[in-house]
């Protein structure tokens, strides 16, 4: 089956045809780096790795861009205030970023372009998009025309009418139009700036991924990917510029996530529940959350709650238990029987209902579902008097090549092995032996951390994987 992509141009699933076979170009948009990132960043961050993720799966070689805007409004208000240079506050956070999405298990982008490695290539773009009308000085600005492109609005599917009713007039009168938007900035005093034909100054928010996206990707791409409130207008205002300046289409399939609200409310810095990842992780397994916000299709708004987060963990937990029994059983098992087929084929069954998921516009929930399925499939088979190793290998590397695809390793290098389990129930045993039961208190809460229950009984203490 091909896969199926949800594009916000067309409004409407259509078939994934990348423009040279075998080959995908991907532009995600970064964070603009001023703080650490909170859990509405963080989703785009999961979701298009995902994606990226599945796309490499299918056999696809995909180029993958993401930004980091390094120099804007914000950064430099937050750089003023903490008394640093603005490119120390921004190596400073980029390097956050890193941390906090490499512990929810994203791999860095090939090309991770910083707006400020950029300069030259904005000013000459913009210089196009004066030479060809679709752009103008003032007063040290530069502004995009926008009544000079006819397809303003088709990405928001609104039209320039409807858009100039919500447009903000700002003092000065620099505009023709109030939709007209900046593409170069006037420097303010003291602020960070750079020589241009038009004087000192900075870009503007929306050129910076026009010029870094053809930089790194050519005129054209496959997929131009963001969260859903990137739609208008800084996703609306990419497509102006770059199509008015290269005469093609700029991207191909246009997707967006969605929103998260923090216990059923929109998050919000004024409703005082705004969610840093860069917290949320050392109370959360960072692997937790990814395999929760991946649990809700990536363009459903995604409902962040404790309970939920602990639904998720749970559930992960159950996936884990089958996988570990199954590695578990391989150790003690031989080729027996004549079943190994019928399992098998059972096996393969769900990995293909996980594939179809996954190819109707990258249904992770549906996915899950299906990973669920291959858990119970495995309980069911672990009940067999005789397993067979290639059974439970195939189990094994169907649950590692499906997971690897969501981003959330079962064979984790940090969980316990069997034998760790042992020795720790044995050092918790000698504890109780010499009355330190503050030791002892310690050892059961280690490895409740790790997902293993202890049961105390007359034969001993038993264990297992919650």
């Amino acid at each position: 089956m091909t896969i199926q992509i949800y594009n916000t141009l067309t409004r409407m699933k259509e078939p994934f045809v990348p423009m040279e076979e075998g080959k995908v170009k991907m532009y995600v948009c970064g964070p603009t780096v001023y703080n650490y990132i909170h859990i509405g960043n963080a989703r785009p961050v999961i979701v298009f790795d995902t994606v990226r993720r599945y796309l490499e799966y299918r056999g696809y070689d995909v180029t993958y861009v993401s930004n980091f805007t390094d120099v804007d409004d914000k950064i430099i208000k937050a750089a003023n205030e903490l008394g640093e240079e603005v490119g120390e506050l921004t190596d400073r956070f980029i390097n956050a970023y890193f941390e906090d999405v490499s512990a929810l298990g994203c791999g860095k982008a090939d090309v991770h372009p910083r707006v400020t490695d950029h300069i030259e290539d904005i000013v000459k773009f913009v210089e196009v998009l004066i030479d060809k009308g679709f752009a103008y000085e003032s007063q040290g600005d530069v502004y995009y025309r926008t009544q000079k492109f006819d397809g303003y609005g088709k990405l928001s599917h609104q039209s320039t009418d409807e858009l100039k009713v919500g447009a903000r007039i700002e003092e000065g009168n620099k505009k023709e139009n109030p939709l007209d938007f900046a593409l170069w900035k006037a420097a303010k005093m003291g602020e960070i700036s750079w020589g241009s034909p038009w004087g000192l100054g900075r870009p503007g928010w929306h050129i910076e991924c026009s010029v870094m996206a053809r930089e790194h990707l050519g005129d054209t791409i496959d997929i131009h990917a963001g969260g859903q409130d990137l739609t208008f207008p800084h996703h609306e205002n990419e497509i102006a510029q770059s199509e008015a300046m290269t005469g093609k289409q700029f991207a191909r399939y246009w997707m967006h996530n969605g929103y998260i609200n923090i216990d059923n409310e929109k998050m919000s810095k004024s409703l005082g529940n705004f969610v840093l990842v860069n917290d949320i992780r050392k109370q959360v397994d960072p692997k937790v959350l990814r395999f929760f916000m991946l649990s809700v299709h990536y363009r459903h708004p995604v409902n962040f709650s404790e309970n939920l987060v602990v639904s998720a963990q749970n559930g992960l937990e159950r996936i884990r238990t089958a996988y570990n029994n199954l590695k578990h059983r391989l150790e003690a098992s031989a080729d027996l029987g004549d079943q190994k087929d019928i399992w098998n084929y059972k096996v393969d069954e769900i990995k293909n209902a996980f594939e179809l998921a996954m190819d109707d516009d990258f249904n992770t929930a549906n996915a899950i579902a299906a990973i669920f399925e291959l858990s119970k499939l495995a309980n069911v088979y672990l009940l067999e008097k005789n397993t067979q190793s290639d059974v439970l290998n195939h189990f094994i590397e169907t649950f590692d090549g499906l997971m690897k695809v969501l981003g959330v390793p079962l064979d984790d290098e940090t969980s316990l092995l069997d034998e760790d389990i042992d020795a720790l129930i044995e050092e918790r045993l000698e504890a109780r032996r010499n009355r330190d039961f503050g030791r002892s208190d310690e050892i059961r809460d280690q490895l409740k951390e790790q997902g293993i229950l202890l049961e105390d009984t007359a034969q001993g203490t038993r264990w297992k994987r919650g």
